[in-house]
């Protein structure tokens, strides 16, 4: 394995690639929004917990902050285009939902609506509201996942959102996933020896 010279870049955020959701929030039909977040990620097993953090100058910030609950809405490919355009208009100016004409589906446990076009909806409770700096994280525990039926393996019924043509975003870029190259664990995995 060959390394290369490396140089000394400023502090900044250069964890990638990163996931790039949809966080729905609001409580009635009539403050609904969405919101397009890259800074987002999981932070618990057990419980199940998630992370955002969000600029206090954007409008979900208030909605987040003033009802505690959110739904992060996993990004496909179709969706991509619509969820740049969430992330750079402002709910205060634009209903989001009627603009985009994606639907929102009522939740299980949250008021805040789900993206009925989205793969994989996570619903959370916000537990704990940190101020960072720039941005304000809401941690939050995951109370209900829905997920599309047509993403489970009709065999196994394991969950393959490998299926769903997610987005990753890269330093001001979107990106499609590649191709599976391992699974957790099968650098030590013991090789079965193939019958003759």
């Amino acid at each position: 394995m060959k390394t290369s010279a490396k140089i000394s870049l400023p502090p900044g955020n250069m964890l990638n690639p990163l996931p790039v959701v949809m966080v729905s929030c609001g409580s009635i039909p009539d403050d609904y929004n969405i919101i397009t977040v890259a800074w987002c990620g999981t932070i618990c097993s057990e419980p199940p917990m998630c992370y955002v953090s969000i600029r206090r100058e954007r409008h979900s910030y208030d909605l987040v902050k003033k009802y505690k609950e959110f739904v992060i809405n996993l990004c496909t490919q179709e969706l991509c285009a619509i969820t740049d355009w969430c992330g750079v208009r402002s709910g205060r100016k634009y209903n989001k939902f009627q603009l985009t004409n994606i639907t929102a589906m009522a939740a299980e446990k949250v008021k805040a609506p789900l993206i009925a076009e989205s793969p994989l909806n996570i619903e959370c409770v916000v537990k704990e509201i940190i101020s960072l700096g720039s941005h304000v994280m809401f941690i939050a525990e995951v109370v209900a996942v829905h997920a599309d039926e047509k993403l489970l393996d009709p065999k196994t019924q394991a969950l393959r959102l490998d299926k769903a043509d997610l987005v990753s975003y890269s330093h001001g870029n979107y990106y499609s996933l590649g191709e599976k190259i391992g699974k957790f664990g099968f650098s030590v995995q013991k090789k079965t020896s193939k019958k003759k």
